[in-house]
Formats: structure tokens, sequence, C-alpha cells
């Protein structure tokens, strides 16, 4: 025999190769898989848990919203109905007018009180839909605070 093929013998005889235990890489594998489904448990309690959240913040919007609308509806239909006060009464007083000089004086009374009127309901109706909006906006906002503060948490 030559000399490398007696060598190579020699440390096959001398190496040894470790047994393959079936149970341990069956132990392995089962904790693996136990480690497994607890993980996959855990995410879908979060995804569920943030789902139902997601919904009930989605329900009081749609809410919210709902409120607002009224809101600012009746808000409009209250500035509509003074509007319509204000111009009737200027049509009662102008049928008693005897000059033009009274005419004028009525006129120019009735534009700055109906300007005026208009000033106050405009800022009225803004204010109304700035609440509405924050109140619209807060349950989306809550939610995807929470969302925000649990991924930097992980």
């Amino acid at each position: 025999m030559s000399k490398t093929a007696t060598k190579t013998a020699e440390t096959l005889d001398t190496i040894e190769f470790p047994a393959f235990d079936a149970n341990k890489a069956t132990d392995q594998i089962r904790t693996f898989a136990e480690k497994s489904l607890a993980q996959s448990k855990d995410a879908y309690a979060k995804m569920k848990a943030g789902a139902e959240e997601t919904q009930k913040a989605i329900e009081s919007t749609f809410e919210s919203a709902k409120n607002a609308g009224n809101d600012v509806s009746m808000k409009a239909i209250a500035a509509l109905r003074a509007n319509a006060e204000l111009s009737l009464s200027h049509l009662e007083k102008l049928v008693g007018v005897k000059s033009a000089a009274e005419f004028f004086e009525l006129q120019t009374a009735f534009i700055r009180k109906g300007v005026e009127q208009s000033v106050e309901h405009a800022k009225e109706l803004q204010s109304v839909t700035s609440k509405a909006a924050e109140n619209v906006a807060k349950p989306m906002k809550d939610v995807f605070e929470k969302a925000v503060k649990e991924l930097k948490v992980a």
C-alpha cells in the first residue's frame, strides 16, 4: 500500500463521528414547533386585539361624524332662519316708509345688520366644524398613537 493510503486509513480509524440520536432530534423539532405555535398564537391574539380596537375606533369615528354633521346642519338652519327673519322684518319696515331718507336709513341698517349676522354665523360654523374635525379624527388618532407606542416598545 502506498504511504498516503496508509495515513488516510489511520486517520479514518482515529476520527470519531458523532452518533445520530433520533430522540434528541425529535425533541428539538417538538420544542421548535411548540415555540413557533406559541409565537403564532401570541401574534394572532395581538392582531385580533388590534383589529377589534380599530373596529371600535371606526365605529366611534362614524358616530362622531354623524353627530358633527347634525351639529353643522343645525347651525346652518339656524343661520338661514335668522336671515329669513331679518329679511321679513326689513320688508315690514319698508312697507311703512314715508321718505327716501327713511328708506336709505332702513336699508343701511339692514345691510349692516346682515353683514354682522353673517360674520357671527361664519364664526359659529367655523367653531363647530373645527370641533367636529377634532372629534371625528380623535378615535383613529388614539389607535394610531397606541400602535406607534407598541411598535417602539417591541
